[in-house]
């Protein structure tokens, strides 16, 4: 940090600790006031839009597994229901079924990881969850089964935790045992109370003061909690409410590329920046939580919170971490399994996409395909970066009443912020536009390209 004759200060934080990935923030505040906030990803692209070109659909569902290694599920999940969509496939109500309870493994482990080992050592006054463990040796224990609970659902469904290799277009290539969902029902029995404790102890929490306005995006489906299925909308009301179909994300939103970071940026149409993730749900369809998720949310007060102040994020993940282990249960319960694994299908030529609920927010994959069902061309848009402007709106709002603290306090403050987004640093370097410049003096010059 430096100033410059007492009118200008500039803050950077080269790394961003407790998130997932490697980025840095800088904040730059000139006669008195913040210009400017940014969060720069600075890994490097790894390009798995390149990757999937040519390969089938079944090679393209086991590739974006590796994109995320908290979150492969809503990849692989994003991935087979785009492909089926384009090839007509309907899939039986038990393996629809199935699938949400697999997804609501990941949405388990991933909260868990977040809540209890990254953000709430912000609350309690500590570094980091080792630090936090000394005094707190029950709360990181609870945590942690919690999060092996997730992880043994999509064991069960998927063949491994992370990774999982079950899920195939049409259905799965195999199919756990009703004993094998009646050992998970138990377990999930037992492991409950902690979310529901754990949900009811964030209504004690103090979060930092900060009041927000924002436009929140989710899925939303009449019948349940958005995951795998629904339409695209918005908060806000009139004209500019958006309400689109799962595959249909690129009719209001688009993405551009900013300088100083690895990572695009997403905006709807009229260039507003947004947020999706559990806010975003919890603000737009929280009456469908869980009758036992919906209760502990009351009980906490924090629901209108949880719209208004990023922080209280952490009581958003809590609810969810309920809400999935009840449906879970609840799934388990009435497992029965589908006739067949997988239905037969057929490839076509044709444009595969679709949008679910990841753990960080709305996810959307675009296969343009060809007669063999391999696509041509791909997109695939992480809810980190269509995070990324809330993000940095939220900095500059938040930085303007924190100018008064040191550097160090300063910094905790706002990298406190960007931790409550959960972003997955990681998953937001997807793609860059390489473009190559033409000169008098070049011999071999190429147009601008999309890599």
């Amino acid at each position: 940090m430096h100033k410059t004759n007492g009118a200008e200060r500039s803050l950077d934080v080269s790394l961003i600790t407790r998130v997932e990935g490697e980025g840095s923030l800088h904040l730059l505040v000139q006669e008195g006031k913040v210009a400017e906030a940014r969060l720069s990803i600075f890994e490097a692209p790894r390009y798995f839009e390149k990757l999937v070109e040519g390969r089938t659909p079944q090679e393209v569902i086991d590739i974006v597994a590796r994109i995320c290694g908290i979150c492969p599920v809503a990849y692989q999940m994003t991935a087979v229901q785009a492909f089926e969509d384009c090839f007509g496939i309907e899939v039986a109500p038990e393996t629809r079924a199935l699938r949400r309870l697999m997804y609501c493994g990941e949405w388990i482990e991933s909260h868990a990881l977040h809540l209890y080992m990254l953000q709430t050592p912000d609350f309690l006054g500590y570094p980091s969850a080792v630090a936090m463990a000394q005094d707190h040796r029950d709360l990181v224990a609870n945590g942690l089964r919690v999060k092996k609970m997730g992880n043994t659902i999509i064991e069960c469904i998927g063949g491994r935790a992370i990774h999982p290799v079950s899920l195939c277009v049409g259905g799965f290539t195999h199919l756990p045992s009703r004993k094998e969902l009646d050992a998970l029902r138990r377990e999930l029995d037992a492991v409950i109370p902690l979310a529901t404790d754990t949900l009811r102890w964030t209504g004690n929490l103090t979060a930092p003061p900060f009041t927000r306005e924002t436009l929140f995006v989710s899925l939303f489906h009449p019948h349940e909690y958005p995951m795998n299925e629904g339409r695209i909308v918005s908060s806000g009301s009139g004209s500019h409410t958006i309400d689109l179909a799962p595959g249909a994300w690129a009719d209001a939103f688009h993405e551009i590329q900013l300088e100083g970071t690895n990572a695009l940026h997403a905006r709807t149409m009229s260039g507003e920046t947004y947020a999706v993730g559990p806010p975003a749900r919890i603000a737009l369809c929280g009456d469908q939580l869980h009758p036992e998720a919906h209760a502990g949310l009351s009980e906490t007060g924090l629901r209108e919170e949880i719209a208004r102040n990023p922080h209280w994020g952490i009581a958003a993940r809590a609810a969810e971490i309920l809400h999935a282990l009840c449906e879970a249960r609840d799934i388990a319960e009435s497992y029965r399994p589908p006739a067949e694994k997988a239905v037969p299908w057929t490839p076509r030529a044709g444009i595969a996409a679709w949008t679910t609920e990841a753990p960080r927010g709305t996810l959307y994959h675009r296969y343009l395909l060809d007669e063999e069902g391999k696509p041509r061309h791909a997109t695939i848009i992480p809810p980190t970066s269509q995070n990324q402007g809330a993000i940095e709106h939220d900095l500059v709002e938040s930085a303007s009443g924190l100018l008064h603290l040191s550097d160090e306090k300063l910094t905790a403050e706002l990298e406190r912020l960007v931790r409550s987004y959960d972003p997955c640093i990681s998953c937001a370097t997807h793609f860059l536009a390489v473009t190559v410049e033409d000169t008098p003096s070049a011999k071999n010059t190429a147009p601008a390209q999309e890599q």
